[in-house]
């Protein structure tokens, strides 16, 4: 049986970190705030969460985020609308020359400008955000220069016992023709033991008038 990382993520865990993300994009809210729900709900960082959305996971929505936030500008093109429809107070009596010449000049204090300015909370979010994304990739790139190193020491590991072996095979070599040359001095050994067994030949006697033996030479 295949064991799986206690960190990794599952295909449901991806489809939860992007129905999640899409479904905050569409009402308004912001993605920081997505990874901190997924988190909660996967007992995970919302900078785990972040980084494999940005990672991962988000390359293969590009057309539903782009959905998304068409139809979160419908919903906010909607509510004004629907702000503008609503009927208007009853106007106040206007007031005669002399009272307006009395009275201040009113001031609005919104102007278009400010309405289209991102709030503080939106930018402290959005800061955040990207804090959590860059302390992420940080932790990543530690872990890629700690593999990098472990790999270039496996590398010399490896580049080490590589000369052993070939010092090792050269040795067994060596002793293979030494002992091809020993069974061939062994082999010639024996072949003139036999051969000068062959040339020796029993000594011939013959006796003397006098009764003593006298060996013949060959």
């Amino acid at each position: 049986m295949v064991k799986v990382r206690q960190d990794a993520w599952s295909h449901e865990d991806d489809l939860l970190l992007a129905e999640t993300v899409l479904r905050h994009i569409r009402e308004g809210s912001t993605q920081l705030n997505a990874f901190e729900e997924v988190g909660d709900q996967l007992n995970r960082t919302a900078a785990a969460c972040g980084f494999r959305w940005n990672a991962e996971v988000r390359k293969n929505y590009d057309k539903a985020v782009d959905l998304a936030k068409r139809q979160r500008k419908q919903r906010k093109k909607a509510q004004q609308q629907e702000r503008h429809s609503q009927p208007l107070p009853r106007p106040k009596a206007q007031p005669t020359v002399q009272q307006e010449q009395n009275l201040p000049m009113a001031v609005d204090p919104t102007t278009e400008e400010d309405i289209n300015m991102p709030s503080i909370d939106s930018i402290i979010q959005q800061l955040q955000q990207f804090k959590t994304v860059n302390q992420a990739n940080n932790q990543m790139n530690s872990e890629l220069e700690a593999l990098r190193l472990e790999n270039q020491e496996m590398k010399s590991e490896n580049s080490q016992l590589k000369e052993k072996v070939e010092e090792m095979s050269l040795q067994y070599a060596n002793l293979q023709e030494d002992y091809q040359t020993f069974i061939g001095i062994m082999d010639r050994a024996r072949k003139m033991m036999v051969f000068d067994e062959d040339d020796v030949s029993a000594p011939s006697f013959k006796m003397e008038k006098n009764g003593n033996l006298q060996q013949i030479a060959k």
